[in-house]
């Protein structure tokens, strides 16, 4: 999708996770999905294909959501994965990145 349009698309998916239960988010997400298929179907196609897993968290306790939100356990790993890769520098394969 053209960079001017990623702002609005982020904003409507944000809408799915500001529902109050599970019903409501599930709810959102197809009229996101309605409305993305008119002017982006690629990325309605790839959102729907993914919708189980980016909505896995409504099987859990409201009071929950958001601690399960969070990606700090994601962002210290990513954080850690620069630190290594910089003393490496550069990889000769795939399977030295992966050992890493």
């Amino acid at each position: 999708m053209p960079k001017n349009a990623q702002p609005w698309v982020a904003t409507l998916l944000r809408t799915v996770f500001e529902q109050p239960d599970t019903d409501a988010v599930h709810a959102q997400m197809k009229h996101v999905l309605d409305a993305l298929e008119a002017k982006f179907p690629k990325a309605a196609e790839h959102l729907d294909a993914a919708q189980h897993d980016l909505l896995a968290l409504t099987a859990f306790p409201y009071e929950i959501w958001r601690q399960i939100w969070s990606n700090n356990p994601q962002e210290r790993l990513n954080k850690e994965i620069r630190l290594r890769t910089d003393v490496v520098g550069i990889f000769p394969d795939r399977t030295a990145v992966i050992r890493l």
